[in-house]
């Protein structure tokens, strides 16, 4: 089982100190369903993480001092926990979110690779007990699972690389990921960057760009993007909205785009 230590940080800005928290014994740190934002680590007590298989509430893990959980949502912004996670005694967090996670990347990169060997682990006994449920073994790449279909494209608004004048039009969904595919893990990004980016300057998701609900347009920067995104020559700080206009130059890596909206066409009153 993978560990953290749980050493404090400095208490300062730079240091990004995390959110300590205690929980009673019985009670919910969060439920499946819930929209996931923070990760924890354990500093003391047991945690039982629990999924509804069945109609039945099945444990998938049972974690202590040093253990994390929750980690999902520094992945995957805004997506619902997968599972419950319960404080089977008294429990003592520190609750991290996504700048205090890329910050604790950056310093210590081991984190990255022991979160992978535990989503391993945990892929391995969530199909044990989907197997024990459905009866039968259960092969993931014959599973019918197929990959996500592209999303429609949007012609009123889209970047276009400076140099070569190539046109990337956004997706007609709230976010457009931007980045380049990786063939390992099936990541497809929206708009895939390969083509352009020869020097591979971009991470496979770098940034997203964000539809707001009036309509405006921001772009963020995805957790563990290395070479930086900017706006206006501003680079941005991960995780955080930066408003985008038409007409603004935006960077992601070293490959210089520029941002166009078509904006509807107003006539005059005869």
């Amino acid at each position: 089982m993978a560990k953290f230590k749980t050493t404090s940080a400095p208490g300062n800005h730079d240091s990004l100190d995390p959110l300590r928290a205690r929980f009673k014994k019985g009670s919910e740190i969060f439920k499946e369903g819930d929209l996931g934002l923070t990760m924890y680590v354990i500093e003391s007590g047991d945690v039982e993480i629990r999924k509804r298989l069945g109609g039945e509430d099945s444990v998938l893990a049972k974690l202590s001092k040093g253990d994390f959980f929750g980690e999902m949502c520094m992945l995957e912004e805004e997506t619902p926990r997968s599972a419950t996670a319960v404080a089977i005694t008294e429990v003592d967090v520190v609750a991290i979110d996504q700048s205090a996670f890329t910050f604790m990347l950056k310093h210590n990169p081991e984190i990255a690779i022991r979160m992978m060997r535990k989503l391993a682990v945990r892929l391995k006994q969530t199909t044990e007990l989907l197997e024990q449920s459905v009866g039968h073994e259960v092969s993931l790449e014959k599973s019918g699972v197929a990959a996500v279909p592209a999303a429609k494209k949007d012609p009123t608004a889209r970047i276009v690389e400076s140099g070569t004048g190539a046109v990337f039009a956004l997706a007609e969904k709230r976010d457009t990921t931007v980045g380049r595919v990786d063939p390992v893990t099936g990541i497809n990004p929206d708009i895939d960057l390969t083509s352009v980016d020869v020097k591979r300057s971009t991470s496979r998701r770098h940034a997203r760009i964000r539809r707001e609900e009036d309509g405006s347009f921001s772009v963020i920067e995805d957790v563990g993007t290395m070479n930086g995104t900017f706006v206006n020559g501003v680079r941005l700080k991960t995780g955080q909205a930066c408003p985008v206009m038409p007409g603004d130059t935006v960077v992601f890596g070293t490959i210089q785009f520029r941002f166009e909206i078509d904006r509807p066409e107003v006539h005059a009153d005869a």
